[in-house]
C-alpha cells in the first residue's frame, strides 16, 4: 500500500468512471432486497461547502453500510432547480424578464446555468468518494420531474387539500415574492414599540362597563412593534377571560390595559400612581368599539375575543390588522371582518391611504409615530430589540401581507392530524427529532404552495373569473398539463392559452401565472425522483415505495422533511419515509460557526487536495453527528494520525499475508494454535459490536470501535506477540499458516468495515488480498468469521492471560525505569498464582515467553513464590505475584531473545537452539503462543 492518498485518490476515481463501477455494483446487488435511500437535493447554485461533504459523506456510507446488510441499495442523487436564486444569477447578465429576454428565453437560460452548477457540484462531490448514479441524477428541472410533481398536485388537489385564499403571507420585498416557512430565518431587529390608545366612540357606556359613570374620553391601549401596520388596524382584541381595569393614569387620562400587565405599563409610561376605577372581564367589553387615530370620521371598529391573546408582553389588548397577521386574519375572518390592505407587493402604500399613501414600509414607522402624537393618539414610544422573521436569502426583514395565494390547507380536509400520525409511526434519529417536527407541525400555519416567480414549475390550473376557484375537473387538467410538459417542457403551459386545456366556458377562466414553491418542487422528490429514475419500483397506481431513510440536517425539520411528510400525507395519506436521520451543522473547534469574516472556514475541495478524502470521511465518521460538529486544521491533523494508525495496521496484516495462498495455506479453525483461535473470536465479537453500530447509523461508534482495535487489540497485543512466529518460524509450518490464517480473517473482516467509511483504502485494499477479488468490495456483505468450536485455553482463561500480561508489564517498565533493562526481551520473569489464573498460566507452559514477550517465563503455585515477588492486584479481583529480573544470558542474533544455549550450536555461533532447528531442523513446534 502507498502513501500520497490525495494524489493517488483522483487516478482511482479515474478507474472507478471507467469501469462503471457504480453500475457494475447496482447490477451485481439487483437481485437483493431493495433498501431506498431517497437524496435530498442540494440547491444548484455555488460550491459546495463542508456542510454539503458532511451530508454527502454520510448518506454514502448509509447505502453502502446497506449493501454489506445484503440490500439493493441505489443512490441516486439529486439537485433542487428552479427559484429565486438561481434567476437572481441569470438577471445579473441579462437584467429581469423583459428587459433582454422573454420569459422563455429568462427560462431558458435558468435551466443553462442551472446544468453548469450541477456539473461543478457533482465533480467535488465524487472527489469525496461518494459513489452514486452521478450520470443519471434526478432533477427538478428535468420535463419528467416537472411532469411527475404536476401529476403530485392533481392528487393532492383531487383529496381536497389545496384552497385559495386572500391571506396574510411573509412576504419578502426584495424578492417580491412570499416566502414559505421554510425560507424564513429569525434575527435580531430593532424597532419601534409603541403604545396606542383608540379613543371610544361612547365612553360613558364603556364606564358602565367596569363599573363607573362618567363620559370622559377613555382608550383602549395597544402595544406593537410594527408601526407600519397601524394604517390596516382593523379592530382591537382582548382575552375573553382576561381581567381588565379602567384606570386613570395621570396625563394620559382614562386607559383599558389588562391587570396583570397594569405595573409594567405604569412603569412603562412613567406614572407613579395609577387610580383603578373599575374591573372587567374581557368577555365584556365585546361590542364595544373605538374609531382609527387615521379616520376620525371613519367607521366604528370593533372590540372583539380572542384566545390568541396573552400577558406575555404589551397592555394585554391586541391591535388586530387581518391583513398583516395570522391571528389577526383568522380572528378577522372569524368575525367578518374584511381583509384589506393599503400595502402592494412593492412595499408602497397604495396612493391616497391617510399618512402614508405613496411611501415605503420601510420609511413609514416615523411619520406614523408622528401622526399618531398629532391626534393625541400616542401613549408611549421607544426603541424594542426582538426577534423578527428575515428573507433566509437577502437577510432583509420581511412583512406579513395579505395576497391572494393557493395553499395547502392543515385542516379543511383533515391533513394536519393525518401528518401527526404519520409523524408518530417514523424513526426519528436522534429521538428528538419526532417533538421537534410534531411541533412544528401542530402549529404551522396553511402552506402557501403559489409564488410570484418565473423560473419554476407552474401552478397550472385555470381560476373561475367569477367566483376565483378552481375548474372543477382540475385533477384532470393537470393531468393533461403533465402528460403535455413531459413530451414538450414548461413552455407546454407557459407557451399555451386557456382553450387549449379546456373546449367549453374557456372564456370564463384564466390560466394561474404563479409558480409552486420550490419546496414543492423538493418536497415532491419521493415520488417524482422513482418516477424519473427508478419506475420499475412503481407501484400499480404508479406510486413509489416509501423511502427507508431520509438524512438532513436539522433545519430541515421545518424544511424538506416537513415538505416531503405533508405532499405524501396529502396525496397518498401516509409518510414518505420509515426513518428520518438528522445532522447538526459544522462549528469551528471552538464552536463557532463558519465564517470568512472569522477566518474559520474549512473547503472540503481544499481537505481533499492535501490530506485526501479518506481523511475527510473518517473525521465525518468520528464525529458525533446527532449535535454540533467541529472541524479545524488541528482536528482533521488528529485524524488523519488515526488514520494512518489503521492503514498501517492493514498494512502490517498484507506484507504478512505475502505468498500465502488461501486455497492451499488456510487452517481450519479446529487446527488453530489457542491464541489464534482466541483472536478469531474476539475478531466475531467486534464485527457484532461495528455491525450494531452500523445499523444504529452511529458512525462514530464505529470509529472508535475499529480505531480501538487496531490500536490495542491489534497493535499493543495480538500483532505484537505474533512477530516473533511470523519472522522466525518456517514459512511453511503449521504456527505460522495458522497466524496467516487469522491475519487473512482479520483483513476480510476489516476490509468490510472500513469500506463504507476510507472506500478509497478499502478499494486499495481488496486488490492486494489473497484470493479471488473479481468483484468490488462495495458488493460484499458482512465477511462471515469462522466459529471456533473449542479452544483449549477457556474465555476465562484468556481473560486471566490478558490481566496477567497487564501485570507484567507494569513491572518490566518500573525495571526499565530503573535501567536494570533495556527491552522485555532482557528480562525473565516468574509468576505465581492459583485458581483461574494459575491455572491459566501452566496451560501455556513454556510458551508463556512468547505471551509475556521476555526470554523466560515461568509458573508456579502461590506456595512457591521467593520473597523478593511482588503482588500484583489485577483488575478482576484477586491477586498473583511476579517475580522479575534482567537475564545474564546471551542474546540470539535472529530472535534477539536471551538463552542459555546461545553459542553452544556448532555452525552457528550467535544462534539460540530453537532458531537453530528453525533454521536447519523440523523447527520448533508451537501449541498455544
Amino acid at each position: 500500500m502507498q502513501a500520497n492518498l490525495a494524489a493517488r485518490e483522483p487516478k482511482m476515481l479515474e478507474r472507478w468512471e471507467a469501469d462503471g463501477l457504480y453500475t457494475q455494483i447496482d447490477a451485481a446487488t439487483r437481485d437483493r432486497k431493495p433498501y431506498w435511500f431517497v437524496d435530498g437535493p442540494p440547491y444548484a447554485n455555488g460550491d459546495i461547502h463542508i456542510g454539503h461533504a458532511v451530508n454527502k459523506v454520510l448518506k454514502d456510507m448509509i447505502v453502502k453500510a446497506a449493501r454489506l446488510d445484503g440490500y439493493h441499495a441505489p443512490f441516486t442523487p439529486g439537485w433542487d432547480c428552479h427559484g429565486l436564486p438561481i434567476e437572481l444569477q441569470v438577471e445579473k447578465k441579462f437584467g429581469k424578464v423583459g428587459d433582454k429576454l422573454n420569459a422563455a428565453e429568462f427560462r431558458a437560460e435558468c435551466r443553462k446555468y442551472a446544468g453548469e452548477q450541477i456539473a461543478r457540484q457533482r465533480a467535488d462531490f465524487k472527489r469525496l468518494g461518494v459513489l452514486a448514479d452521478w450520470e443519471k441524477p434526478y432533477l427538478t428541472m428535468d420535463p419528467i420531474f416537472e411532469a411527475e410533481q404536476l401529476r403530485v398536485l392533481s392528487r393532492i388537489v383531487a383529496n381536497g387539500h389545496v384552497t385559495r385564499g386572500f391571506k396574510p403571507v411573509h412576504w419578502c420585498l426584495d424578492c417580491g415574492s412570499s416566502l414559505a416557512e421554510a425560507e424564513v430565518e429569525y434575527q435580531d431587529k430593532t424597532s419601534f414599540a409603541i403604545d396606542v390608545g383608540f379613543l371610544s366612540t361612547d365612553p360613558a357606556a364603556l364606564a358602565a362597563v367596569f363599573g363607573a359613570s362618567g363620559s370622559a374620553p377613555i382608550r383602549f391601549v395597544i402595544w406593537t412593534t410594527t408601526p407600519w401596520t397601524i394604517p390596516a388596524n382593523k379592530a382591537t382584541s382582548v382575552n375573553p377571560e382576561l381581567d381588565y381595569l379602567l384606570v386613570e393614569m395621570g396625563e394620559h387620562g382614562h386607559l383599558v390595559l389588562a391587570e396583570g400587565l397594569l405595573e409594567a405599563c405604569a412603569k412603562r409610561y412613567g406614572v407613579a400612581a395609577a387610580v383603578v376605577l373599575g374591573r372587567a372581564k374581557g368577555a365584556a367589553l365585546a361590542g364595544q368599539t373605538y374609531r382609527h387615530p387615521f379616520d376620525a370620521a371613519g367607521a366604528a371598529l370593533p372590540i372583539l375575543c380572542g384566545e390568541h391573546v396573552t400577558l406575555d408582553a404589551g397592555t394585554g389588548l391586541v391591535h388586530t390588522a387581518p391583513a398583516h397577521g395570522v391571528d389577526d386574519y383568522n380572528i378577522g375572518v372569524a368575525n367578518g371582518i374584511a381583509v384589506e390592505s393599503p400595502l402592494m407587493g412593492t412595499g408602497v402604500y397604495v396612493a391616497g391611504t391617510p399618512v402614508v399613501g405613496g411611501l415605503h414600509v420601510r420609511k413609514v414607522d416615523e411619520p406614523v409615530i408622528n401622526a399618531l402624537r398629532e391626534t393625541g393618539a400616542l401613549v408611549h414610544a421607544t426603541k424594542f430589540e426582538h426577534s423578527y422573521p428575515h428573507c433566509w436569502r437577502h437577510k432583509s426583514p420581511l412583512i406579513f401581507r395579505a395576497t391572494p395565494q393557493w395553499f395547502v390547507s392543515m385542516d379543511g380536509n383533515g391533513l394536519r392530524p393525518q401528518a401527526l400520525d404519520a409523524i408518530a409511526k417514523t424513526e426519528w434519529i436522534p429521538g428528538w427529532g419526532e417533538d421537534r417536527i410534531r411541533g412544528m407541525v401542530a402549529e404551522r400555519p396553511d402552506w402557501c404552495i403559489s409564488r410570484q416567480r418565473t423560473w419554476g414549475v407552474p401552478m397550472a390550473v385555470l381560476v373561475d373569473r367569477r367566483t376565483q376557484t378552481l375548474h372543477p375537473d382540475s385533477p384532470a387538467i393537470l393531468g393533461r398539463v403533465a402528460d403535455a410538459v413531459a413530451a414538450r417542457g414548461l413552455e407546454a403551459w407557459f407557451g399555451s392559452s386557456v382553450s387549449d386545456w379546456i373546449d367549453r366556458d374557456a372564456e370564463h377562466y384564466d390560466k394561474c401565472p404563479d409558480t409552486l414553491d420550490v419546496w414543492f418542487d423538493s418536497g415532491s422528490v419521493h415520488q417524482c425522483s422513482f418516477v424519473a429514475n427508478h419506475p420499475g419500483a412503481l407501484d400499480a397506481d404508479g406510486l413509489a415505495p416509501q423511502a427507508d431513510m431520509y438524512l438532513e440536517g436539522s433545519d430541515q425539520h421545518r424544511g424538506w422533511f416537513q415538505s416531503s411528510l405533508l405532499t405524501s400525507v396529502a396525496m397518498r395519506g401516509r409518510s414518505p419515509y420509515k426513518a428520518v436521520l438528522t445532522h447538526g451543522f459544522t462549528v469551528d473547534e471552538k464552536g463557532n460557526k463558519m465564517s470568512k469574516s472569522l477566518g474559520n472556514v474549512v473547503a472540503p475541495q481544499t481537505v481533499t487536495k492535501t490530506l485526501g478524502a479518506d481523511v475527510l470521511r473518517l473525521w465525518v465518521a468520528a464525529s458525533d453527528y446527532s449535535g454540533e460538529i467541529a472541524i479545524s486544521d488541528n482536528l482533521l491533523k488528529r485524524i488523519a494520525d488515526a488514520y494512518r494508525r489503521i492503514r498501517n495496521t492493514v498494512r502490517y496484516l498484507l506484507s504478512n499475508l505475502h505468498g500465502f495462498d488461501p486455497a492451499q495455506h488456510l487452517v481450519a479453525p479446529d487446527q488453530l494454535l489457542s491464541m489464534d483461535r482466541w483472536a478469531l473470536s474476539e475478531l466475531a465479537r467486534v464485527q457484532g459490536e461495528i455491525q450494531a453500530a452500523y445499523g444504529a447509523k452511529q458512525f462514530h461508534q464505529v470509529y472508535q470501535l475499529l480505531h480501538n482495535y487496531c490500536a490495542v487489540d491489534l497493535g499493543s497485543l495480538y500483532l505484537d506477540v505474533l512477530k516473533d512466529r511470523l519472522y522466525t518460524l518456517p514459512e511453511a509450518s503449521h504456527a505460522r499458516r495458522s497466524a496467516q490464517t487469522v491475519l487473512l480473517h482479520i483483513a476480510e473482516a476489516m476490509v468490510r468495515w472500513i469500506a463504507p467509511i476510507l472506500s478509497f483504502t478499502a478499494d486499495e485494499i481488496w486488490a492486494l488480498l489473497p484470493g479471488d477479488r473479481s468483484g468490488s468490495v462495495f458488493i460484499q456483505t458482512w465477511y462471515p468469521v469462522p466459529t471456533v468450536a473449542a479452544n483449549p485455553v477457556s474465555d476465562a482463561g484468556w481473560t486471566a492471560l490478558l490481566e496477567a500480561r497487564e501485570a507484567v508489564k507494569k513491572e518490566l517498565e518500573a525495571l526499565r525505569a530503573a535501567g536494570t533493562i533495556g527491552s522485555a526481551l532482557d528480562a525473565d520473569v516468574a509468576l505465581y498464582a492459583d485458581g483461574e489464573s494459575g491455572a491459566a498460566l501452566t496451560a501455556i507452559g513454556d510458551e508463556l515467553r512468547f505471551w509475556f514477550i521476555t526470554s523466560a517465563a515461568s509458573a508456579a503455585p502461590l506456595a512457591h513464590k521467593p520473597n523478593d515477588a511482588r503482588e500484583a492486584r489485577l483488575a478482576g479481583g484477586g491477586s498473583l505475584w511476579i517475580a522479575a529480573r534482567a537475564t545474564s544470558a546471551d542474546k540470539c542474533g535472529r530472535c534477539w531473545h536471551r538463552r542459555p544455549d546461545v553459542g553452544q550450536h556448532v555452525g552457528h555461533p550467535s544462534l539460540c537452539g530453537r532458531c537453530v532447528a528453525n533454521i536447519d531442523g523440523p523447527g520448533e513446534v508451537r501449541r498455544h503462543v
